[in-house]
Order: C-alpha cells, then structure tokens, then sequence
C-alpha cells in the first residue's frame, strides 16, 4: 500500500461543510491554527485523508496548501488510506514496550490474520484481507501502570498481556 496514491477526497457533505465553518469561527485570529480541528473533522467523517485534502483545507482557510500537506504527514494520526472496520493502536512506548506491547501486537496480528511486512513510516497501518481489523503502533497512551495497552477504534484497553486477553478483545468486535 506505501506506493500507491491516497484515495481522492469525497465531495464534502454540506453537514460536514457547516461543522467546518463553525469550527473556523474559534479561529479568528490566524485561520491557521484551524488547520488540525478541520483535518480531524474531515478523517472522523471519511475514515481518511483522501488525495486533495490539503488543497480543499487550503482554499477554504486562504492558505498554500503545503501548510495542510506538512500537518498532515507531520502527525502520525492522520490517515492517507481508510483503515480496517476496527482500528487497532497497540502502544508500543517504553514501559508497554518491556510489559509487552510488542507481544500484543504480534498475537493481535496472528488472530486478525494481519499481515504487517509492508508497514512504514508513511503507511504505518496494516489491514487484514477482510478490511475488518486494521493494526498501527503509536506512543504513549498514557497508561503506563496498566501495560501494555491498545485501543479499539476509541475504546481504551489496559492489560492485555496474554493471547487469551488478545483474542477475547478481538471477539468483542467480531
């Protein structure tokens, strides 16, 4: 997937279209600073950052569109591809990393059938054949007392050190 182009960007809906205009209004100093809240807007609705993106931000805050291109590629949130049904962040910092993180991600892998040998830097997600789990590593998510932890689409999970953990959680979602 790292070689290929991003999907186009879907014609904004006008409900997201009028959210994204409230969004502006909290801005009225430098419509810069409402670059993220109009990327993250635009990927909760969509699933991803599509190919035109950063033109359609750009038009609509008066910007270049390389001040879009370079939030987007600087943080690793955002999404060029649309990830699996449920997306899977296993944490992969210091104290989830010796309690286990790395384990956890290689049984979630096992059980979801996913294969991660094309994961990079700037596609950092893998999908499972079926599209119905995608997996990423990302930092700190903030419970280090619990690791290892991921996160399944927005619910939180602490714990999950044992293959039976791993795939009860992935149950949960089936």
């Amino acid at each position: 997937m790292s070689d290929q182009s991003p999907p186009p960007l879907p014609p904004i809906p006008p409900e997201l279209e009028a959210k994204i205009d409230e969004a502006i209004t909290h801005y009225p100093i430098s419509k810069r600073s409402a670059v993220l809240p109009l990327l993250h807007l635009i990927q909760e609705h969509f699933g991803f950052l599509g190919a035109g993106t950063e033109d359609w931000v750009a038009k609509k805050l008066e910007l270049q569109p390389i001040h879009v291109y370079e939030v987007i590629t600087f943080y690793p949130m955002f999404r060029r591809h649309p990830a699996g049904k449920h997306h899977i962040r296993v944490c992969r910092t210091l104290s989830c990393a010796l309690g286990g993180g790395f384990q956890l991600m290689e049984q979630i892998c096992e059980l979801a059938k996913i294969d991660r040998s094309d994961v990079s830097h700037h596609e950092p997600i893998a999908i499972g054949a079926a599209g119905k789990f995608s997996v990423e590593f990302v930092e700190c998510l903030a419970s280090c007392g619990t690791a290892p932890v991921c996160m399944i689409n927005d619910d939180f999970y602490e714990n999950i050190g044992t293959r039976d953990a791993a795939k009860s959680l992935l149950e949960k979602y089936s």
